[in-house]
């Protein structure tokens, strides 16, 4: 079998993917798999594609998931609209095709007791300083657990209260952070990281017992630990933090474009999956109004 070799215009448009939008290596093979089997299929003829060859492109891909050949038909969709922006076709065969129905799958998050519960933690050793400090970092800014991982501690504002943080794709956000995490990161960074450190030196925040920053598999089973110790049975991951992060800002009036902000969320439909999980909370809760009992 010959080894593929991208059409010129497939060829342009990932050098406008990786030098002009900085998109990560994942989301870049990931879009290189689906316009792998377009060009194929159109033998490099991208360019006088029509609505119709297009749609009988997708239909032969019936045992996709809804969710896949969205994925894939969002792709073709935007490399079209790349050509189109830049002048290489006149119209895109994209225009009218129809997006799948995709079964929405809410996101699990942990209640604000549950949150209370998790972050009660016993201080004793310098290692629950930072696990406390890990936490409430995390909660209070939703950052995702790599984001979290990799913080310098240059990154950190104790004045203003925020962190620079270097998000998908390099692009960098300023997220700001309360009273609760400034007071435990405060105490971590002045007193506990020195004795963590015993007097090795490192630019990272957050350090394990090897003196390296925290890795996401030693983050995992600190917040597995703490769900044992308070009661928590839901199976709770670090981006579940995340998920929580944004249910209960949104559920106390934050503005959604303001949240996809702190997310460093690149489309605000990323974001709107918590305004469905918040408005599916209050058609539970509704239950309880005293004229909803049926007779």
């Amino acid at each position: 079998m010959e080894e593929y070799v991208p059409s010129e215009y497939v060829k342009k448009y990932f050098n406008y993917l990786m030098f002009e939008r900085k998109l990560s290596d994942n989301t870049v093979l990931s879009y290189n798999n689906d316009l792998k089997d377009l060009d194929i299929y159109f033998n490099g003829d991208l360019l006088n594609v029509t609505y119709d060859q297009l749609v009988k492109y997708f239909a032969s891909f019936d045992k996709l998931s809804a969710r896949s050949l969205a994925h894939h038909i969002t792709v073709v969709s935007s490399f079209y609209n790349f050509l189109l922006r830049e002048e290489f076709i006149t119209t895109t065969p994209c225009l009218n095709i129809v997006l799948p129905k995709i079964p929405q799958k809410l996101p699990n998050y942990l209640t604000e007791d549950e949150v209370n519960l998790l972050l009660d933690i016993r201080l004793i050793t310098p290692y629950d300083y930072r696990n406390k400090a890990m936490l409430e970092l995390l909660y209070a800014t939703g950052l995702r657990i790599s984001e979290l991982c990799n913080l310098k501690v240059t990154d950190v504002d104790l004045v203003n209260c925020f962190v620079r943080v270097m998000g998908k794709g390099n692009k960098e956000r300023i997220v700001p952070f309360g009273d609760v995490a400034l007071k435990y990161l405060q105490l971590y960074i002045n007193k506990y990281r020195p004795l963590i450190l015993h007097q090795h030196v490192s630019d990272y925040l957050f350090i394990s017992n090897l003196y390296k920053n925290i890795s996401r598999q030693a983050f995992f089973k600190i917040i597995k630990k703490e769900c044992q110790r308070s009661g928590i049975k839901k199976n709770v991951s670090p981006h579940i933090l995340r998920h929580s992060f944004a249910t209960h800002l949104l559920k106390h009036g934050a503005d959604l474009r303001i949240i996809q902000e702190l997310l460093g969320h690149e489309d605000i439909a990323t974001t709107q999956i918590y305004a469905h999980l918040v408005n599916e909370k209050l058609k539970d809760d509704y239950m309880y109004h005293p004229r909803n009992k049926k007779e």
